[in-house]
């Protein structure tokens, strides 16, 4: 009886863009499932945190000096965002839409993506790449990705 050919996603992330690719039956050649971008991505930091920050008296002198806010609205923006796209991962591992799974984003952007991804999704992880990829079209991915893609059963890498 042959094997099953296992589904390999490789989740490929940063702060505003997100999307999955998988391989196809083309030798080394990859195929976006899923695209996800963040409706935040563009938008200025005044858009993102409402109002400016207040302004406060200095008790010996008549400045005033602005209140500097303690996040970072596009900090706060992309975690938002992260989270999305683990959430959207999580949902397709308790499908079982995919067996393996693969990281691939800036590192802090990967740390952020890993902690927030569930019990069953983080399971099958099977590596992590710390790259920022997003912009590499799905072409261009199999230098960078080739050591994922898994032949069909009977073939031979």
């Amino acid at each position: 009886m042959p094997k099953k050919r296992p589904v390999v996603w490789v989740a490929i992330a940063d702060g505003e863009h997100a999307r999955v690719v998988a391989p196809t039956a083309v030798r080394h050649q990859f195929a976006t499932r899923i695209a996800i971008d963040s409706v935040t991505a563009h938008k200025r930091a005044a858009e993102l945190g409402g109002d400016r920050p207040g302004r406060v008296f200095e008790s010996a002198t008549t400045a005033r000096h602005a209140v500097v806010p303690k996040n970072d609205p596009h900090e706060l923006a992309k975690r938002k965002f992260v989270s999305e796209v683990a959430r959207t991962l999580n949902e397709h591992a308790q499908q079982n839409a995919f067996d393996r799974l693969v990281l691939v984003a800036p590192s802090r952007t990967l740390h952020d993506l890993r902690e927030e991804l569930g019990p069953q999704a983080a399971a099958k992880v099977v590596g992590m790449v710390a790259k920022d990829l997003t912009g590499v079209k799905d072409n261009e991915l199999p230098p960078h990705l080739a050591e994922w893609w898994v032949p069909p059963p009977g073939e031979f890498p």
